[in-house]
């Protein structure tokens, strides 16, 4: 990164761990619905957060029994 300023590194170094925060609470959500998926259990299911400004919404979980 020569030549380009220190706002500009803390900015990338800003950037990758946001997207190492991001890829952890991924794969604790996937690990989250494994587990719910293999014990069952009644559980909110979270809609992926993007840092986008979007609104995250949250929605109950159906059992469906056939």
């Amino acid at each position: 990164m020569a030549g380009r300023g220190p706002q500009s590194f803390k900015k990338r170094q800003k950037e990758q761990q946001r997207k190492e925060r991001q890829q952890l609470k991924m794969e604790k959500r996937l690990q989250r619905r494994e587990e719910k998926a293999a014990g069952g259990g009644a559980a909110l299911e979270i809609a992926p957060e993007e840092d986008n400004g979007l609104t995250v919404t949250t929605e109950e979980s159906h059992t469906h029994t056939s």
